[in-house]
């Protein structure tokens, strides 16, 4: 694989003038999140050496680089899913050239169900740790020695001090912030009134389809990760209602513009 990831890498290095210090990961409804970058480039996915193609609505499917809040920032607009049949090296592979690139900061955003009852629909969150509950690693298999260590640490997946400039950005913007515990899940099928109190009795404050492996991904490459989520339905099991794809959709870009907001403030503060 790290012959692909080289591939990949020196194909965008030729169209950059500069070395991106952060890159990006919008999911789900959330592809207005890079409306605001001073574009120098965009590609579609499929032109990318060995990049997979995203089939899922709400999913734009292209990358672009630019700058944003002052920063050269290289983002995917749309992912890739484990339920599209995708291995988890396989949707992890855009983080691993972003790593190579050079980009210090992962940040990620993607759609939620939320677990906690306190939680309400068109809620952004910060995640302050996960539970992989997919069924697989994206680190399975020979490891990448020269992109890190064969058993990395989890203690710290999300970025402490980058968790705390998010929710010192929310609190100057008088923006209501939750944070929480993230479980990672296979789907596509959304879950059941008696999965949802599993989940719940986990730990789990939200749960979704993507997110866990990337962070790994990013930690096992030496980055500083920080994911911020919008909780598109809440899942009450004692009264639990039916939830569509183009629902979970049109709540992400009800609160795009919010999450664009936070995120430009974040990158703005992030250190150099």
């Amino acid at each position: 694989m790290e012959e692909e990831i080289r591939e990949a890498v020196a194909y965008l290095r030729e169209r950059m003038k500069e070395t991106p210090e952060i890159g990006m990961i919008t999911g789900t409804g959330l592809t207005p999140l890079t409306e605001d970058i001073e574009v120098h480039f965009r590609l579609d996915h499929q032109v990318i050496p060995r990049f997979p193609v995203s089939t899922v609505e709400g999913h734009r499917g292209t990358l672009v680089v630019g700058r944003l809040s002052g920063k050269l920032i290289i983002a995917l607009e749309g992912r890739f899913h484990l339920y599209e049949g995708y291995t988890a090296g396989e949707i992890t592979f855009p983080v691993r050239v972003m790593a190579m690139l050079g980009v210090k900061y992962l940040l990620i955003s993607s759609a939620v169900g939320g677990l906690n009852p306190q939680f309400e629909t068109g809620d952004l969150m910060v995640v302050t740790d996960h539970i992989n509950f997919t069924g697989t690693n994206p680190l399975v298999g020979p490891n990448l020695d020269a992109l890190g260590p064969r058993f990395p640490d989890m203690t710290r997946v999300y970025d402490a001090g980058l968790v705390a400039l998010v929710k010192d950005q929310a609190l100057k913007m008088g923006l209501p912030l939750r944070e929480g515990v993230y479980i990672g899940v296979l789907g596509p099928s959304l879950e059941t009134p008696a999965e949802t109190r599993f989940l719940r009795s986990m730990g789990g404050d939200a749960v979704g389809m993507s997110t866990v492996s990337e962070a790994i991904v990013g930690v096992h490459s030496g980055l500083r990760v920080l994911a911020i989520v919008v909780i598109t339905n809440v899942n009450l099991p004692d009264c639990m209602e039916e939830t569509t794809g183009e629902d979970v959709v049109a709540e992400a870009y009800k609160a795009a513009p919010r999450l664009s907001a936070l995120w430009e403030k974040v990158i703005e503060a992030l250190p150099g």
